[in-house]
C-alpha cells in the first residue's frame, strides 16, 4: 500500500506539470511562510488542548469533552472537501479508523466548510468518523493553526478552480487552517502533533497509530 506522502507527492507533480508558474508561486509563498515560522503558535505537545463545540454534518453540536469522556482523541484540521490533499487525507484516515478505534481513540476532522458541505464529504467518501464544521476558524485559531490565505492563492481559487470560499464556507473567505493533527490523551493534554504550513502535506496514519500506541 503506498503510504499517504507517496500519493500527496503525485498530486503536487500532477499540479507542477497543470501549472508550473502557478505552482512555483505556491512553493515560493510556502517557503516564505515557513522561513517566518508560520505555524509557531500551535498548541505545543504537553499542553491542554482547547475545549470546543461544534456541528456535525448533520448540524448536530459535538463537545470534544464529551469525546474526552471515552478516551484519547485525535484532533485533524483540513481546509474543505474541495482540496483534493485533503481527500487524499481523509481516505488515508478512513482505511486505517479501525485501528484508531481499537486503540481507544475517536478521530474528529474539522474544517471551516458549512455543515451541507461537509455531509457530502461524508456520504461520498463513506468516513466511519465525525466532520466537524469551524465556519469562522475560531477553533482553528485557539489551536494556533488559522492562517490568512494570500491574495494569490484566493485568486487561483477563484479564477482557476471557481471556488468562492466566502460561499462554501457561509461567511468566512479569507481564513483557512494549516493542515494540522494533534493526538490527544483522555485529559485533553497534547502528546503529539503535525503542523505543516504547506498545505499539500499531511500527517502519516502510521505516524498517528504510532502516537496512540505510546500515549
Amino acid at each position: 500500500m503506498s503510504t499517504l506522502k507517496s500519493q500527496t507527492d503525485a498530486q503536487i507533480e500532477k499540479s507542477r506539470q497543470a501549472k508550473p508558474e502557478f505552482m512555483k508561486g505556491v512553493e515560493d509563498l510556502i517557503a516564505q511562510a515557513k522561513e517566518f515560522k508560520t505555524g509557531s503558535d500551535a498548541i505545543q505537545v504537553a499542553a491542554k488542548a482547547p475545549s470546543f463545540e461544534l456541528p456535525d454534518s448533520t448540524g448536530t453540536p459535538v463537545r470534544l469533552d464529551d469525546l474526552l469522556a471515552r478516551g484519547k482523541v485525535v484532533v485533524t484540521f483540513y481546509r474543505g472537501d474541495w482540496c483534493p490533499y485533503c481527500n487524499l487525507q481523509l481516505r488515508a484516515l478512513q482505511a486505517r479508523i479501525a485501528e484508531i478505534h481499537d486503540l481507544g481513540a475517536e478521530l474528529v476532522a474539522i474544517s471551516p466548510q458549512f455543515p451541507d458541505g461537509s455531509m457530502s464529504v461524508t456520504e461520498r467518501v463513506g468516513l466511519e468518523f465525525t466532520v466537524l464544521s469551524d465556519q469562522n476558524a475560531e477553533v482553528a485559531g485557539e489551536y494556533g493553526v488559522a492562517w490568512q490565505v494570500p491574495e494569490m492563492l484566493l485568486d487561483h481559487m477563484r479564477k482557476d478552480r471557481n471556488l468562492d470560499l466566502a460561499d462554501i464556507n457561509k461567511g468566512n473567505g479569507t481564513i483557512l487552517p494549516i493542515p494540522a493533527t494533534f493526538v490527544l490523551n483522555a485529559d485533553g493534554i497534547v502528546t503529539w502533533r503535525y503542523v505543516d504550513v504547506d498545505y499539500r502535506g499531511r500527517a502519516e496514519p502510521d505516524d498517528i497509530i504510532a502516537a496512540l500506541k505510546a500515549s
